[in-house]
């Protein structure tokens, strides 16, 4: 059973994590001083952290810094502050994702899973039916072979890690084409619209992937 630590200074809030935690299947432990996040990770060695930005003792940025000097543990940051700078910061210090307050707690644990299933590198399956093979590169909607491009399974493949975040047409490129290639925004634009339809061909009614107008795209 994975072990889960909430670090959060709300008492309710992380009760309410805790609750939605237990009942999907994992254990978890609560701290709410971030002077006690550190030792706890080196002895208990836990197999993925939420870490709030904002605590009492000591920041959730510094504590993902120091973390990472020992730990490779998926570190989710939980945060109020919406300004990107922070978001960018969280995961440049080597945060695995982040979620914004106020949240859903829903979203949370399919973070978490999310999360979990590339950190341990298996066969990435979600709710919806929809299940992906990173061996293979094969993706499927109710166990049917989608025929996915390359290309249209890494588009898929990083949407869904985050679900509900939103990737602008930017870090998508930057992803998706790590050999730094001179692509328009328009190719992602396409390669979304034939995984949509791909999707659509198995089930027309079911829609996962989403966009934001002038923003971006996400897995809903």
């Amino acid at each position: 059973m994975n072990q889960i630590l909430i670090v959060e200074d709300e008492p309710k809030l992380a009760t309410l994590l805790r609750d939605y935690l237990n009942q999907s299947g994992f254990e978890v432990t609560i701290l709410d001083n971030g002077l006690e996040v550190v030792p706890y990770v080196r002895e208990k060695q836990p197999d993925l952290i939420l870490l709030d930005l904002m605590l009492p003792g000591r920041d959730g940025l510094e504590i993902c810094k120091e973390i990472r000097t020992f730990s490779t543990v998926p570190v989710i940051m939980i945060t109020a502050r919406v300004e990107e700078i922070d978001r960018l910061l969280g995961l440049e210090l080597g945060a695995d994702d982040y979620v914004c307050k106020p949240f859903s707690p829903r979203e949370v644990v399919a973070r978490v899973k999310a999360v979990l299933r590339r950190s341990n590198g298996k066969i990435t399956v979600q709710d919806k039916g929809l299940s992906l093979d990173k061996d293979r590169y094969q993706a499927s909607l109710h166990n049917i072979d989608l025929g996915l491009t390359a290309v249209e399974f890494k588009l898929l493949d990083l949407l869904m890690g985050s679900p509900g975040r939103i990737f602008s047409r930017d870090q998508l490129m930057d992803r998706i084409y790590s050999d730094r290639r001179i692509v328009s925004d328009r190719t992602i634009d396409s390669h979304i619209k034939k995984l949509r339809k791909k999707l659509a061909a198995v089930e027309p009614d079911l829609e996962l992937v989403g966009s934001v107008y002038g923003v971006g795209y996400k897995f809903i």
